[in-house]
This record gives structure tokens, sequence and C-alpha cells, in this order.
């Protein structure tokens, strides 16, 4: 409200989802505060889904503290299944299961960042490097030999890609568009004209261009 008030003194009316996307940004890290069984380190500061996704994984995963007589490592994390077969095949043989306990979530706390930080700790380093910061971020993303899959929209436009939104989507490659009452003309043909081979296989496989 106080910032929505900031634009009503100035005669200006913003809808509450500009502010709730913004707001979104600003809070999608989190502090970790102890790593537990994760690969995440502490003090790290984590997007939220990553972490989550993280400690969900880790449900049904156990920690082995001591490996008896299978072929497990002390420390290891391997999944509750997997551990019920191995050790109820070491029991039919008579020896000595494997001990475990739960592995540890991470646990974390909530952090609100600048809007500049905010921008500087996105996962592309491409989008990071066009707002501030060029040289550095650029540095660390080759010191660290960072790849860029290239998922957001910000980082296709400065490469002069299609942005992944509306006719842009990866589905709709393959959309082939031709005027009103005709017919794509036969697979073959198609083949000729350069197109990817992806979205020949995509016509023939659906049958386009043949005459009902």
């Amino acid at each position: 409200n106080e910032i929505q008030e900031v634009y009503r003194m100035q005669g200006v009316k913003i809808n509450d989802k500009h502010i709730e996307v913004i707001s979104r940004q600003m809070m999608q890290k989190v502090h970790i505060v102890d790593s537990g069984d994760t690969r995440f380190l502490e003090d790290d500061y984590i997007d939220v889904h990553q972490v989550n996704e993280e400690n969900a994984l880790l449900k049904d995963t156990v920690v082995v503290t001591s490996k008896g007589d299978s072929k497990l490592k002390n420390g290891q994390l391997t999944n509750k299944k997997k551990l019920r077969e191995i050790n109820s095949e070491l029991k039919k043989k008579g020896k000595k299961v494997a001990e475990v306990r739960d592995a540890e979530p991470a646990t974390t706390e909530p952090v609100l960042l600048g809007i500049t930080s905010a921008a500087l700790s996105t996962d592309s380093f491409v989008s990071a490097a066009s707002f501030q910061e060029t040289t550095k971020v650029l540095t660390d993303a080759a010191i660290e030999a960072k790849v860029d899959s290239l998922l957001g929209l910000k980082e296709n436009v400065i490469m002069g890609h299609l942005i992944p939104a509306g006719t842009g989507l990866k589905k709709f490659k393959s959309l082939i568009v031709v005027p009103n009452n005709e017919t794509l003309p036969p697979v073959e043909q198609l083949a000729g004209l350069g197109l990817d081979d992806e979205i020949v296989e995509n016509v023939q496989v659906e049958g386009v261009g043949e005459e009902s």
C-alpha cells in the first residue's frame, strides 16, 4: 500500500500484480543456515524452489552410518527402497546389514534482496551482465565455467533469439503456416526446402499435407 500511495500521489494507478512480480524476485532466495545432507553449502543464497526440490528428494533417502557387509559406503546417500532390498539379500546370506539414519533436509531463513542484488543473483549470467557489474559477472562466470541455457526472456533477447513465450515456445517450432484453402506440399518437397529434420519428421508423423 505504501508503494502504491507514492504512485497515487502522482496521479498514477498501478495494479497489484506489478508490485507482486517485483516482490517475488526480491524474495526468491533463501539463506542456508544448516545444509543438512543436501548439496548446498552453509551461508549460501539459493533459489527457494531449488531448496524445496532438494529437501523433497531427501524424504525417501537415508544416510549410511555403517555399511556392514554391503557394497555401500559410509556417509553415502541411498534410496530407502534400494536399502531394503540390499539388507534383505544380506539377511538371507547371514551377513551383517547396513545401518542408516534419515537424511536431514537443509534449514533456511528467508532473505529480502535489494532490486540490484535480485537482478545480479539470477542463474543467467548473460542477463546479470546486462544489468550492472558486467566485468565482474562475466569474470566470475568464466572462472566457474558456467553455462547459460538461455531459459529466460531477457537473455534470449540479448542473444537475438526468439523469446520462449507465445509462438516462440518450443512446441510451436514445428508449425508450418500456409495460406487458406491451400495444402502443404508432400513431405519429399519439404525435405528439400532446408527445414529442420525435426519439422519434416513431425509433418510426416502427423500426415500433414495429405489430401483428405
